[in-house]
């Protein structure tokens, strides 16, 4: 768990990352030298506009700093995520970073064991991958069942019953999740 400032700190960092980058061309990375920000740390940044999704990307699992990692994620989300155009200079006022800090996925037996609100999900199955925060099952509003599907049928490009197979890994991990006021 990270405490305010540490949280603070992050937030911070993001939105300067990707107003940096808006205006230069360049990643700007916070220094620091709080130990608990240079673990290595699965990360995802999500934008907002209003309640609306604007971009989200992310690493499952990484040992680069983690204050390197948000900062490189947030410019990503920004900027990289192919579901939405890049975010515009005079549009980051309007947006609110969202930081999802993981723990380290680990395999599950099956469905069964997944905590809804609880637990992110990976789906794997041959090259195929998808995966949802754990914020994705309150959001939504959906049951098990449609989560896994969709996970599997939208992220995974999979069919929406691959969770089902023999052989389809799924895995769980937590988040801290935090956000701007």
């Amino acid at each position: 768990m990270l405490n305010k400032e540490e949280r603070d700190f992050l937030l911070r960092s993001a939105r300067n990352a990707v107003k940096v980058y808006l205006e230069t061309g360049r990643t700007e990375i916070s220094a620091t030298s709080d130990p608990v920000l240079k673990e290595g740390r699965g990360v995802f940044v999500t934008l907002h506009k209003e309640a609306e999704l604007r971009g989200c990307i992310g690493f499952l699992e990484s040992g680069k700093p983690l204050h390197e990692n948000v900062c490189v994620m947030a410019v990503e989300a920004a900027v990289a995520d192919p579901r939405f155009p890049a975010v515009t200079l005079s549009e980051l006022a309007g947006l609110k970073v969202e930081i999802s800090i993981l723990t380290k996925p680990v395999k599950v037996s099956g469905a069964e064991v997944i905590v809804m609100g609880r637990d992110g999900v990976i789906v794997h199955r041959g090259n195929h991958q998808g995966v949802f925060l754990p914020q994705v099952a309150e959001e939504t509003g959906w049951d098990k069942e449609k989560f896994l599907s969709v996970l599997c049928a939208d992220k995974a490009g999979l069919p929406s019953d691959a969770w089902k197979y023999k052989d389809t890994e799924l895995y769980t991990f937590q988040a801290e999740v935090f956000k701007e006021e």
